[in-house]
């Protein structure tokens, strides 16, 4: 009986500056985390695919990495909950090396007082759109590809009030962990970053802070006193984009905030 044997994990250079000339989609790349990303993979010569759903605030997405210099940056309308969506993205992308998942609400609500039916499309969202992420990216990517999806602090110091927006993303922790192992004969890397609290417009609304000023005192509990910039979360995800010995990992991105 003959035993295929697999091509090991391409070996390349760990450092961001190796994503030169890669096409890297980022699914909720229209501000927070995403945006900044793909600022950061412009300035690398990655070739970035904004994906949202927001038609009008992509497009003032992608003009700003295009101010700022990156001139390979385009963008694709889509939902990025939908398989069929997100199979036709990565189709209109190209070839793809990178898929970076950001998208995702949090539901919040006292599990006494809040009905499934008002949490479950924020979870499923979640879930179900890794997953279906997945399935899309898993025949597109090449060798030495990977796919990056968010979680967040809460798992680890859960607060009130979370617990559904909390299982979601534990599970796609977990989903992370089953495709590493899956995905491998492919050559393919699955990782998650765990984010902390981060200065994002999503994170200013969902905490009530109008301002600088407010950020800036909400933040001094914190144990580096303020909390992160958007760009330094979304520096986590070139990092594992371009270490080709990161799969499986959950990394945690948030200030200390985990232990204080």
């Amino acid at each position: 009986m003959s035993v295929t044997t697999l091509a090991p994990m391409p070996i390349g250079s760990p450092l961001p500056a190796a994503l030169e000339g890669r096409t890297v989609v980022v699914v909720g790349g229209s501000s927070g985390i995403g945006l900044a990303a793909g600022d950061l993979l412009a300035s690398v010569g990655a070739r970035v695919v904004l994906v949202a759903r927001d038609a009008d605030r992509l497009g003032v997405a992608v003009e700003r990495i295009r101010t700022a210099g990156g001139a390979s940056v385009s963008g694709i309308t889509a939902d990025g909950t939908d398989e069929g969506d997100l199979e036709r993205a990565l189709d209109q992308a190209g070839a793809v090396d990178h898929v970076l998942v950001t998208a995702g609400g949090f539901a919040v609500g006292p599990l006494l007082d809040t009905p499934g039916e008002l949490v479950r499309e924020a979870v499923e969202g979640r879930i179900w759109g890794a997953y279906g992420l997945a399935r899309a990216a898993a025949t597109r990517l090449p060798a030495g590809g990977s796919i990056t999806f968010s979680s967040g602090l809460y798992l680890a110091r859960p607060i009130p009030g979370a617990s559904a927006a909390i299982a979601s993303i534990g599970a796609v922790e977990g989903l992370t962990r089953a495709l590493a192992v899956e995905l491998a004969p492919r050559r393919l890397r699955v990782n998650v970053i765990r984010y902390g609290v981060v200065d994002t417009p999503l994170s200013r609304g969902a905490m009530g802070l109008p301002d600088d000023a407010a950020v800036a005192a909400a933040g001094q509990g914190s144990l580096i006193g303020r909390f992160g910039t958007a760009q330094e979360a979304a520096s986590a995800a070139l990092f594992l984009m371009a270490n080709n010995y990161m799969t499986g990992t959950v990394l945690t991105v948030d200030g200390g905030q985990s232990l204080a």
